[in-house]
């Protein structure tokens, strides 16, 4: 009689093509994403810079921890998170719900317009908002004139600027989660709805009871990706702001290629990116927990 390993291993090697294919994913998976994990992780023991390794314990966490910085940092970043999470969650969503009242062209329409930024090259859109928070002649401000508003010197207040850093990543997030709402309202079946309304369900009672609860699985998946991604933002504050003024948009991220490819002190820099794998990771496990005893499949 053969054993769990034997059947195990007889399984494997009957599917040894497929596990044949899946070899050159692997290998990139090992080389640019498991490699470079460990050894930041490794790094962020050491006190390192181009020339050399010291090993110094946990000194960069040490150093890190007392960095104010790294606070101001901390919290911006976890502004991006509580403050884009919802937007990025409930604007989509809301969308779609206008659009699946449409024809099919039109919700092709809405799809590709939202998707465009996601494959967009992030200088050229960054580029485009720049021109738009443009203080003397940018089309933001030339809408606020309209409406008798003073100009806003969006790039060069604190406030300006975060506002500014949130309306672009929310330009640039929206497209993957409407097309995401799309699908999973398609999927639902009219039938459900057309009984609801003969039982004299409401929109509103059809819409919590019926639609939120199918798509729910789709909302807690986006929930998580967004936060992980919340938690990495870089490219607009890099482009945009630079962190500025007085680091009032810098992220943990952009304080990590400060420290890391600014400075050239590798060693806190890993230690900037540990930390931050270890709250991601932590946030994403809680939420996925907790929120997967609420998914109805």
């Amino acid at each position: 009689m053969k054993t769990n390993r034997e059947n195990f291993l007889h399984l494997v090697w009957k599917a040894r093509a497929a596990y044949f294919f899946l070899l050159p994913l692997l290998f990139g998976i090992v080389v640019f994403k498991l490699k470079p994990l460990v050894e930041g992780v490794r790094l962020s023991f050491f006190e390192a810079n181009i020339k050399e390794q010291v090993f110094v314990g946990f000194g960069n966490y040490i150093k890190m921890w007392g960095d104010p910085l790294f606070w101001r940092a901390m919290g911006n970043t976890m502004f991006y998170v509580i403050v884009m999470v919802p937007l990025i969650l409930l604007v989509p969503l809301l969308i779609a719900l206008v659009s699946t009242k449409t024809s099919r062209t039109t919700q092709s329409f809405f799809r590709a317009a939202f998707y465009l930024p996601v494959v967009s090259a992030g200088i050229v859109m960054s580029m485009v908002w720049m021109w738009i928070f443009q203080s003397s002649y940018g089309v933001a401000n030339y809408f606020l004139s309209l409406v008798g508003m003073d100009p806003v010197l969006w790039l060069a207040t604190s406030s300006g600027s975060r506002l500014a850093v949130c309306i672009v990543q929310l330009t640039w997030s929206l497209g993957i989660p409407l097309i995401l709402y799309l699908s999973a309202l398609a999927a639902i079946p009219k039938v459900v709805y057309e009984a609801a309304a003969i039982d004299g369900a409401g929109p509103f009672s059809r819409f919590f009871k019926i639609t939120l609860p199918l798509i729910m699985p789709t909302v807690v998946y986006l929930l998580i990706m967004e936060t992980i991604g919340r938690f990495q933002t870089f490219s607009a504050i890099l482009l945009m702001t630079a962190g500025g003024p007085a680091y009032s948009t810098t992220s943990i991220v952009h304080r990590l290629y400060q420290v890391g490819f600014v400075s050239y002190r590798f060693g806190e820099a890993s230690a900037y990116g540990t930390l931050l794998l270890v709250i991601t990771f932590i946030v994403a496990f809680f939420q996925f927990r907790y929120l997967n005893k609420k998914l109805e499949f």
